[in-house]
């Protein structure tokens, strides 16, 4: 029996990065599977060890870091924050994270870690279920599609806060009638006609979005955007050409590089006139709004979306990883920083919109007009025009930082889209794969960068990303611990980190994330209204197209379960069946001795299920037999057969 001392002492080890709590009770797999480094797993396709590993733990955090923290951290959250009911918000939003978003994170770690395959080759646990990762990767390439272009205004913001005076400070060529200068101190609420100069310059100069929506079509891209949405494309294809040895260098510097910015912007915004009553604004509860099922809602959508789950770029940065390493330590810290930088935006984003407020003389709510792309080029260019020490210095700050958290998404997006060929198709050339992906993501950017490019965004946005990961992410976790088993699934992990898994992750993955996100996607369609940006409501065609980028995610799921039984070499139809929902022979360690010992560690479980099996079978036998004889009785009352 251990004495306290050696169990603080074996905790402090497994979270200071060691496998196991006690390694006693795992016999050799630890002497025998955590010495093989990450760069010699085997690939079974080229059967010599090719994948590539991450070159230190440290980039994996980091990277996973600027994955996870990204622009809906600064954009987003705030406003959603404020909307559903300020600090009250936390609440609801805390929970969420606590009993879905942590535990899906971490069940989408262990499964790529352990199989050290994508997105979709990990579902040689279930081949059933192969469609979910291509769904997932058609829903994936939507969102970056248009990631990038956000991106790409960030950059277009960047090179124009180099002029000596911020362009947008004034009404230009551009402006209409009813543009004012930022610096005019009047209220545009109660003169609603006016239009701040940062509102006309973002619209008119940067967008020149057209105020008939898709109703005539599509004009020719912007050039200066389609410019910088090229930049864009050539940034991330030098991050990603090598793969995790790139990628995970440049992660030192798009996730840490965020923060230093954000301390710099709070530290200039707190000492700024009002900003105490902007953050007050922030965190003041709205206790009523708790008992509103929609804030609950917003809550899962914001942990939901924010931590990246559902899209399989999680499963691809982890199967990249060593067998042994600590995910649960990792998915720990990822999830708690993923909130800390969710509210440190929040206070740095309302204590520069409080001094906005300040000099207007309006309340708070005033100056907050919608969150999104509406927050990051025209609420807060506002506020930077207003300034009156090195505005330009502040702006260049300001949009560094969201094209560098542009790129910590996009790049881990854009790499599992990357990872899924190369594992399909594992003779083809990494870095000529990443090429043509990049060049293709730029044509396809070109959509965004038209005067119509704001609808088309919104219309992708909605059926591409949101609609799709909902539906993915209940298959998904049904499929790992319905089908191939909560307890086989805790076997995997307690063979990989040599730590038994606890009552809370089970009852998370088992009850409570099925059946909150089926809540959820019923409750969406229930309360689903029509489609809109701004004031334009899509018409008949653009939502035909929104649901057959849908329908198309979905379907592939069926389709690769007929594919999966027309390939099956089965005799009859029943054991192809059974076998599309049992895990393949490719299922488990990429390694060979780990292999060997996995097959060994989860042969009681095997064995206890095939008895299963035999009670099964006997007792249906039994059940026939008697009602056999039942039957006889009744048709030979005198027991006589013929």
């Amino acid at each position: 029996m251990k004495n306290p001392l050696e169990g603080m002492v074996e905790k402090l080890v497994f979270w200071r990065g060691g496998a196991d709590v006690s390694s006693a009770n795992y016999g050799s797999t630890r002497s025998q599977g955590s010495a093989k480094p990450a760069s010699e797993t085997t690939d079974p396709e080229k059967g010599d060890n090719t994948r590539e590993q991450w070159s230190n733990p440290i980039e994996f955090l980091l990277s996973c870091v600027a994955m996870s923290v990204g622009l809906g951290n600064i954009w987003r959250f705030p406003f959603v924050a404020y909307e559903n009911g300020g600090g009250a918000f936390l609440i609801p939003y805390i929970v969420v994270l606590i009993f879905i978003g942590k535990p899906l994170y971490y069940m989408e770690l262990c499964l790529g870690q352990f199989a050290s395959r994508g997105s979709v080759k990990v579902w040689e646990l279930a081949p059933a279920f192969k469609g979910i990762g291509y769904g997932q990767a058609i829903a994936t390439w939507s969102v970056v599609t248009y990631y990038v272009s956000l991106m790409a205004l960030t950059v277009f913001y960047f090179v124009a806060s180099f002029k000596s005076s911020l362009p947008w400070a004034t009404c230009g060529d551009w402006a209409s009638e009813d543009c004012v200068d930022t610096m005019a101190n009047i209220s545009l609420k109660e003169n609603f006609h006016l239009k701040s100069s940062s509102d006309e310059y973002f619209n008119k100069e940067v967008l020149q979005i057209s105020r008939f929506g898709l109703d005539h079509g599509i004009d020719a891209p912007e050039w200066r955007l389609a410019l910088c949405l090229l930049a864009s494309w050539i940034v991330l294809f030098v991050v990603l050409v090598k793969g995790v040895a790139s990628s995970g260098k440049v992660a030192y510097f798009t996730a840490l590089f965020p923060y230093v910015v954000l301390l710099i912007l709070l530290i200039r915004g707190a000492t700024l006139p009002g900003a105490y009553d902007g953050i007050l604004f922030f965190i003041t509860p709205q206790w009523h709004k708790l008992i509103e099922l929609n804030v609950w809602y917003a809550a899962v959508s914001q942990s939901f979306f924010s931590l990246s789950v559902g899209f399989g770029s999680i499963t691809m940065f982890a199967s990249y990883n060593g067998f042994r390493h600590n995910v649960y330590r990792d998915s720990t810290i990822i999830s708690v920083t993923d909130t800390l930088t969710s509210l440190l935006a929040g206070f740095t984003i309302f204590s520069i919109l409080g001094h906005l407020a300040h000099q207007l003389g309006v309340p708070v709510s005033e100056v907050i007009k919608e969150g999104g792309t509406s927050l990051a080029f025209i609420s807060y260019p506002d506020v930077l025009a207003r300034f009156t020490w090195a505005p330009q210095f502040f702006a260049v700050l300001f949009f560094l930082m969201l094209f560098t958290l542009g790129v910590g998404s996009a790049s881990a997006l854009t790499g599992c889209v990357i990872t899924i060929i190369c594992d399909e198709f594992p003779k083809w050339n990494k870095p000529v794969v990443t090429l043509v992906v990049s060049l293709a993501g730029f044509f396809l950017g070109l959509f965004y960068v038209t005067p119509q490019g704001q609808y088309i965004l919104t219309l992708v946005d909605y059926y591409g990303g949101g609609f799709i990961i909902f539906i993915l992410a209940v298959l998904e976790v049904v499929a790992v611990q319905w089908v191939y088993g909560l307890k086989r699934f805790c076997m995997d992990i307690e063979f990989m980190l040599e730590r038994k898994t606890g009552l809370y992750w089970k009852i998370c993955w088992a009850g409570i994330i099925p059946i909150s996100l089926i809540i959820i996607f019923i409750y969406t369609l229930a309360v689903a209204k029509p489609l809109t940006h701004g004031k334009y409501i899509f018409g008949t065609g653009a939502i035909v197209f929104g649901l057959l980028l849908t329908v198309v995610a979905i379907a592939v799921v069926p389709v690769c379960f007929v594919v999966g039984l027309y390939k099956s070499k089965e005799p009859t139809f029943l054991s192809s069946l059974k076998n599309l929902f049992r895990p393949s022979e490719e299922w488990g360690p990429q390694d060979p001795s780990l292999k060997a010992q996995y097959l060994q560690f989860i042969e009681p479980y095997n064995v206890t299920e095939f008895r299963l099996f035999l009670v099964l079978v006997n007792f249906g036998r039994r059940f026939q037999h008697r009602g056999k004889t039942d039957v006889d009785g009744i048709d030979n009352p005198m027991g006589v057969h013929d």
